[in-house]
């Protein structure tokens, strides 16, 4: 729950001030002095201003769009016909939209809206609110409802029907809103009820008028108001009613600084830890960056040294070291083919009968076609083979070809 210090500007240096909540509840007795004497009373209060009904113009207005940007863009053009001064020398407020989807809206000069902003300011006041004060007169639907302030008169009829004015009397108030002159067959056909607020002096002078009005609507009930009309206004707008004439160029500019501010001592030591982050980072990166280029620098000089006759870029010095790898047959994998020609020369030497036919080598693995006069000579070159113990060598196949015999054998690397 919110309290309010809620002030009447008048059209004197005076105003009136009282304390409510947001509830609609009076917490102090009116008071009166200067804005001056109005500021030191809110203390740590929010204010809402309470601006003079007669400056200010009530009305409606259909407009289709939803966006709040769009709406008030279009509002002084959608009343400029209806509007006797220069739409640019207006400032135009809008509220929320009713039920027959039209929005109501307030109309002020752009120069007394200046005057009152100068006025409040100047006094060490910034409003949360500004409304005019007849909004303070509640909209009970199928209800009119008026108030008699001295020479003025606040009307409206629960519905659109809004406005203020001076110098004349509640019967002609009801005469002007169109209440008054239904037929006799309308009037039978619909329940009018008037609810009136005015102090005791204002109700025992137009007792006659109220008397005249009892005799046309359905009902007229006064309240009579002890404390003046200013804590009826109060409550009725701290409780969420009426138009903010704070919006657009008036409207309220959110105070990041002050949002941010039980959050600065967090933030800074953020900010503090992703620098030295960053700066860690950096560190680390120039370091490799230093390594990198010194090892670079020492495999280009040992590979000078290797192949002085190549002086192309190099890119990948991983795949330059394949290269030099591959080049001198410095492969990690067992030697295989050279070795076992060796042993397999030997091997057919020592059996000269033997003939070989095919010989292939993939993978580590020789495949061999022999021909020999008989399965005792092929099992002699294989067992001579893998006599050194470096070779595994078996016999995959024999064929009985006329009086030869025609044998298949592996070699492969790795003794047994």
């Amino acid at each position: 729950m919110s309290e309010y210090l809620v002030i009447r500007l008048r059209q004197n240096s005076l105003v009136e001030w009282i304390l409510v909540d947001s509830d609609g509840t009076q917490l102090s007795d009116p008071s009166t002095g200067t804005l001056v004497d109005a500021s030191t009373a809110a203390g740590d209060c929010s204010v809402i201003a309470l601006v003079p009904a007669t400056d200010v113009l009530l009305t409606s207005v259909h407009i289709p769009a939803r966006s709040s940007t769009k709406i008030r863009k279009a509002l002084p053009f959608a009343l400029e016909e209806d509007l006797a001064e220069d739409i640019e020398n207006l400032h135009f407020a809008v509220g929320a939209r009713q039920e027959n989807n039209s929005l109501p809206v307030a109309v002020v000069s752009n120069e007394i809206m200046a005057g009152w902003m100068t006025a409040l300011n100047d006094a060490g006041i910034e409003p949360v609110i500004v409304a005019a004060e007849n909004h303070g007169l509640s909209k009970i639907p199928g209800t009119m409802s008026l108030l008699v302030d001295g020479e003025i008169v606040m009307f409206n009829d629960g519905g659109n029907a809004d406005f203020v004015m001076q110098d004349v009397k509640p019967s002609d108030v009801l005469t002007i809103a169109g209440q008054l002159d239904q037929s006799n067959d309308e009037a039978e056909g619909s329940l009018r009820h008037l609810l009136v607020f005015c102090s005791a002096v204002e109700d025992e002078a137009l007792s006659y008028d109220w008397l005249a009005l009892r005799n046309e609507l359905s009902s007229v009930d006064v309240n009579v108001l002890p404390d003046g009309v200013l804590p009826k206004l109060a409550v009725t707008v701290a409780a969420g009613h009426g138009i903010n004439l704070l919006q657009g160029e008036y409207g309220r500019k959110t105070e990041y600084g002050t949002m941010l501010r039980p959050w600065k001592a967090a933030a800074v030591l953020l900010l503090g830890l992703a620098m030295v982050g960053l700066l860690t980072k950096g560190a680390a990166y120039q370091e490799l960056t230093q390594n990198k280029v010194a090892l670079q620098s020492q495999f280009i000089r040992e590979y000078r040294q290797i192949r002085p006759n190549d002086t192309r870029e190099i890119i990948d010095p991983a795949a330059t070291v394949n290269s030099l790898r591959q080049g001198a047959n410095a492969s990690g994998a067992p030697q295989v083919f050279l070795p076992s020609l060796r042993e397999l020369s030997a091997a057919i030497a020592a059996n000269s009968d033997a003939r070989i036919e095919v010989i292939s080598y993939r993978a580590g693995i020789i495949d061999l076609r022999l021909t020999v006069p008989d399965v005792a000579t092929l099992d002699n070159i294989q067992k001579a083979i893998a006599a050194s113990g470096r070779f595994q060598s078996s016999i995959q196949s024999t064929d009985q070809v006329a009086d030869k015999i025609n044998g298949r054998m592996q070699i492969k690397g790795g003794g047994s």
